[in-house]
C-alpha cells in the first residue's frame, strides 16, 4: 500500500477506466472563477442561470446550448458536471464508489439513489444516518463508515481507490495542510474531487463561489448523472417549503433566535452563529423566517479564524426568545430537556435567560446537513419555533410524506 508521499508511476486502472486515459478532469484549483462553474449547470459553462446563491428553497431550472445538460443521460457517455473550485469535470463511466467529506455531501449521494457506494468518510460524527430508519427501503451500511471514519490523507485515498471525492480540495489545503500539489496528485492518480463547501460562509479562504444546498445538490446529481431524481426531489421540496412558510405567523410574531454550539451536557460557554451568513446548515432557520438575535450586535460568527465564545453574561445582554443548541444530534428532543435544559434551568445566572424560563432552549440541527436530512431538520424547526401551528417538537405530527421521498429515493417516480 502507498504511503501519503508516494505516488504510482501514472493514472491507475480506475483512472484509465472513467477518464479514457488522459485523467482530463478540468478545471482549475483554489479560487478558480475562470474556466469552471461560471453559475450556469450546463456541460458547456454558458448556462442562463444568474443567481448569486443567497435563495436556497428554489429549485434551479437549467438551460442547454445543445450540449449535453449535466446530470441528463440522453447524450451517453462522456459527460460532464462542474462545480467551484475544481471547475469542469468529465467523466467516461458513472461513478459507484464515493467518498463525502461531510454528511451533507453524503446524504445527496443518498438521495440519488447512490447510498450502497460509499467506501469512507471524512467526518462520520457527524452524518447522522438514523433518519433514513423513517424511510422504506433506504438503507445505508455503516460498517464502511465506521471502517473509515476520518479520510483526510493521502494514503487513505489510495487505499479506497473511489471514483469521485465528494470534498473541496480547498479544505484539504485549509483545514488539513495539504498542498496544491497533493490535490493534483490524488486528482489524478485516483479520481476527481467535486464538492464546495457550503455549511457557512464566514471562512476567509473561500474566495471562490458558495452554492445554496440545492445549488450544489444539483451539481452533484449531474456528477453521478441523476437529473431525472433530482427534478423530483427538488419537486417535493420546493412543494414542503412552499406549504410550511405558508403557514408561518407574521413577521412581527416570529421570536428571536440564537443558534450556538456546545456540546456538553453542562454549558458554560456558546460559540456563536449568525444566520445571515446563509450557509446551508442554516436552512432551516432562513427558510422559517427567524430573526437572529445577534443583529445588530458585533458578534461574529464562528469559524476557522474566529473561536470566541460568549458567557451566560454575555447571552443575558442578547436575550434571545429561542436558544439552539448544536452539538446533541445523538441525544432525542426529551434527553436534550433532561440533560442541557436542566443544567441551564438550575444554572445561577443560566435561569434567568427568556428562553430558558420558558423551556425554550432545543437541539440545534446538524452542521452538515444535505436534502434529507433537510426535510427532517425543518419539521422540526418549524415545530420548535412554532409549536401552536405545527405541533409540539416532542410530537408526531408528521409535515412531509415520508413515503414520497423514500420512492424517489428508490428510483419509483
Amino acid at each position: 500500500m502507498l504511503n501519503g508521499d508516494e505516488a504510482p508511476d501514472g493514472p491507475t486502472r480506475r483512472a484509465f477506466a472513467k477518464y479514457g486515459g488522459t485523467v482530463a478532469l478540468g478545471g482549475l484549483l483554489a479560487g478558480c472563477t475562470g474556466g469552471g462553474d461560471s453559475g450556469g449547470v450546463t456541460a458547456s459553462g454558458d448556462g442562463t442561470e444568474t443567481g448569486d446563491g443567497d435563495g436556497d428553497t428554489e429549485a434551479n431550472s437549467t438551460t442547454s446550448n445543445g450540449s449535453n445538460t449535466e446530470g441528463e443521460a440522453s447524450a451517453g457517455l462522456p459527460y460532464t458536471a462542474a462545480m467551484e473550485p475544481v471547475g469542469e469535470v468529465t467523466f467516461e463511466a458513472v461513478p459507484e464508489r464515493w467518498v463525502a467529506y461531510d454528511g451533507g455531501f453524503a446524504d445527496m449521494a443518498v438521495a440519488l439513489g447512490k447510498g450502497d457506494g460509499v467506501v469512507g468518510i471524512g467526518n462520520a460524527d457527524r452524518y447522522y444516518t438514523y433518519v433514513y430508519d423513517e424511510l422504506s427501503g433506504v438503507d445505508v451500511d455503516r460498517s464502511p463508515i465506521e471502517a473509515h471514519p476520518d479520510v483526510r490523507t493521502k494514503e487513505q485515498f489510495y487505499e479506497l481507490d473511489a471514483d469521485v471525492h465528494l470534498y473541496d480540495p480547498q479544505m484539504l489545503v485549509n483545514w488539513f495542510d495539504w498542498g496544491e500539489d497533493d490535490v493534483t496528485e490524488i486528482r489524478d492518480n485516483v479520481a476527481p474531487f467535486f464538492g464546495n463547501l457550503i455549511f457557512r460562509r464566514s471562512d476567509e479562504w473561500h474566495d471562490y463561489r458558495y452554492y445554496t444546498l440545492y445549488e450544489a445538490f444539483e451539481r452533484v446529481a449531474a456528477a453521478f448523472n441523476e437529473r431525472e431524481r433530482y427534478e423530483a426531489f427538488a419537486e417535493l421540496h420546493e412543494s414542503f417549503i412552499a406549504d410550511v412558510q405558508s403557514r408561518l405567523p407574521a413577521t412581527d410574531d416570529r421570536p428571536s433566535v440564537f443558534l450556538t454550539f456546545e456540546g456538553t451536557d453542562e454549558p458554560e460557554t456558546f460559540s456563536p452563529y449568525r444566520l445571515i451568513d446563509k450557509g446551508t446548515s442554516k436552512k432551516q432557520w432562513l427558510d422559517l423566517g427567524v430573526t437572529d438575535a445577534l443583529t445588530g450586535t458585533d458578534i461574529e460568527n464562528l469559524s476557522t479564524t474566529n473561536r470566541g465564545e460568549l458567557d451566560y453574561e454575555n447571552l443575558i445582554e442578547v436575550d434571545p426568545d429561542v436558544i439552539l443548541v448544536r452539538g446533541h444530534e445523538r441525544k432525542s428532543s426529551t434527553e436534550f430537556r433532561d440533560t442541557v435544559l436542566a443544567y441551564m434551568e438550575d444554572h445561577p445566572v443560566g435561569s434567568e435567560l427568556t428562553a430558558v424560563k420558558d423551556g425554550r432552549v432545543y437541539r440545534g440541527g446538524y452542521l452538515y446537513q444535505g436534502p434529507i436530512h433537510n426535510l427532517f431538520l425543518t419539521e422540526r424547526a418549524a415545530k420548535q419555533l412554532y409549536p401552536d401551528e405545527f405541533g409540539p417538537v416532542t410530537g408526531d405530527e408528521e409535515l412531509f410524506d415520508r413515503q414520497r421521498i423514500a420512492d424517489v429515493i428508490n428510483g419509483e417516480f
